[in-house]
């Protein structure tokens, strides 16, 4: 727009030495005057936009987010048109995206609310945002301002699982237990009448003055489940016709057993050979156990951006990380196939006093002669085909 301005206020100087007369010096004082007035306006106004995203940031997956877009003018000069440009995901808006043309007062604000839907589990850029505008007789060059994404977090499906029993060693923890010599004392279940070789600290002194007889506190048994998640997401290791809906379902495994031990108020951690697909496809570091919500939220951030790849094998992963970690550890390790190394490492696991449980996602595998292999070594073993046969483990 600059160049055509410029073109014609040559034009119009040449016409007024061809005229000489002041009407057209008075024209050119008028072009000058609109256009200084129109680029004061427009570079005024860049200054005095501002635009700001509200919405959950983190989602589960199949969940509904609205996104209010607010467009505001901080300036005393109105905008009189606003081209406004939001860039959406295509897992989440099937392709579509934003564009509205709006104008705004002296201190106006415009609103856009758009929904996503959360088809894909994943870490996606919400945005960028554009703008684009200028001044109503188009003298001045049309600005172009962009604002920087804000990102949505969609979690891998949760399934609230209530019936699962994983093996543990540890005798100090928070879980009924059916072995009696591991006792909580924070859960009392009854009293009975004391005996020679009762411990005087386990006397309820109310309970045997209105009884007018000692009373021994009886509590439950109880043990502590400090899990570590070993999730397999090396691609060669899964069967290649079944391998994303397997290696999905895997993720989903992790985060549904995650979550079901921080609500038993468990330590839980998390070790995979996966990807993280938001930091350049890098590798991850363990998440050692820890108990907690905020725990929960940090495993699965990682659940949502990690990717399957042809990574380092299982067996090499188990072998480096399980020694790491303390006596009494329920190793639990999820994946898509079975090689004879694996039941090698699980011995060698099973040997430092770690229990295990092998978890087998997607179909191809042969559960048979890995069932009858795990029987011998003496851990259990279960077989996911698909979402639905995690069934076994919401029963109570």
């Amino acid at each position: 727009m600059l160049t055509e301005a410029v073109i014609l206020l040559v034009l119009l100087l040449l016409a007024a030495a061809f005229v000489k007369g002041g009407f057209a010096f008075t024209v050119i004082y008028l072009f000058l005057g609109i256009y200084i007035v129109s680029l004061f306006w427009t570079r005024q106004s860049a200054k005095n936009i501002s635009c700001t995203r509200k919405f959950e940031k983190r989602i589960f997956l199949g969940e509904e987010v609205p996104i209010l877009l607010e467009v505001q003018n901080k300036g005393w000069l109105p905008i009189p048109w606003l081209y406004v440009y939001e860039s959406l995901p295509v897992e989440l808006a099937a392709g579509s995206s934003i564009k509205r043309v709006i104008s705004l007062g002296p201190h106006g604000k415009s609103e856009v609310l758009y929904k996503l839907n959360a088809y894909k589990r994943g870490y996606y850029p919400v945005g960028p945002f554009t703008t684009k505008f200028g001044d109503t007789l188009g003298l001045a060059d049309v600005q172009e301002l962009e604002r920087q994404p804000d990102y949505i977090t969609v979690y891998p499906r949760i399934i609230p699982f209530t019936n699962t029993k994983l093996p543990s060693r540890s005798p100090l923890g928070m879980m009924r237990h059916q072995q009696p010599i591991f006792e909580d004392p924070s859960r009392v279940r009854g009293k009975r009448d004391y005996v020679a070789s009762d411990s005087l600290r386990r006397v309820d002194w109310k309970a045997s003055a209105s009884t007018g007889r000692l009373q021994i506190k009886q509590f439950e048994p109880s043990i502590a489940l400090q899990t570590e998640i070993f999730l397999n997401l090396n691609a060669s290791e899964y069967v290649t016709k079944h391998r994303i809906d397997a290696t999905e379902l895997a993720i989903v495994v992790a985060a549904s057993l995650a979550n079901w031990a921080v609500i038993q108020k468990q330590a839980v951690g998390l070790t995979t050979n996966g990807v993280d697909g938001h930091f350049n496809n890098s590798s991850v570091q363990p998440i050692p156990s820890r108990k907690g919500r905020a725990h929960l939220i940090h495993i699965l951030d990682l659940l949502a951006r990690i990717q399957a790849t042809e990574t380092r094998p299982l067996t090499e992963m188990l072998d480096q990380e399980t020694p790491k970690l303390p006596w009494g550890t329920t190793v639990v390790i999820i994946t898509g196939s079975i090689q004879e190394d694996l039941f090698d490492e699980i011995f060698q696991i099973k040997r430092r006093g770690q229990s295990v449980v092998l978890i087998i996602t997607g179909l191809g595998a042969n559960i048979k002669l890995a069932s009858r292999q795990a029987k011998r070594f003496g851990f259990p073993i279960y077989a996911f085909p698909n979402e639905k046969s995690l069934d076994i483990w919401r029963r109570k």
